[in-house]
């Protein structure tokens, strides 16, 4: 099988060094969650990165189920802090338990001028390329 994309490397090697030497524009991006059903297809948009106040449902591990606000975006360990999402340790402190964002939903999104914007633009996308399929 040959490459499709000759700018993103195959090599075990440098694909890890790209993902673990991201800069913060581009791990926000890699930290895209799916959204919702219902979101889906109001907005015609499958995922879109996740930020603080966005409102998430987890769908993997031992939280599954379990919904929140999302409290932090942790870029530097790609994770998300959930509130609601804690452990006591031992001197009774609690603790965020971090979550992959890959392993969310988002049912609520914080919409501003900017994430609506974004929105739009992707859904302009998608219809555009749905449209040229059905002329194909």
């Amino acid at each position: 099988m040959t490459k499709v994309n000759v700018s993103i490397a195959s090599s075990r090697r440098k694909s890890r060094k790209a993902h673990f030497g991201a800069p913060s524009s581009v791990r926000r991006v890699n930290m895209s969650a799916p959204l919702s059903k219902e979101l889906r297809e109001k907005h015609n948009v499958r995922s879109i990165p996740v930020r603080k106040d966005d409102e998430v449902i987890i769908t993997r591990g031992t939280h599954k189920g379990r919904e929140g606000k999302v409290a932090s975006v942790y870029r530097l360990k790609y994770v998300l802090h959930i509130a609601g999402v804690v452990r006591e340790k031992s001197n009774g402190q609690s603790v965020p338990i971090p979550i992959a964002a890959s392993k969310v939903n988002i049912t609520k999104l914080k919409i501003d001028k900017d994430r609506e914007t974004i929105l739009e633009r992707i859904g302009n996308g998608r219809k555009e390329a749905s449209e040229k399929r059905t002329k194909a």
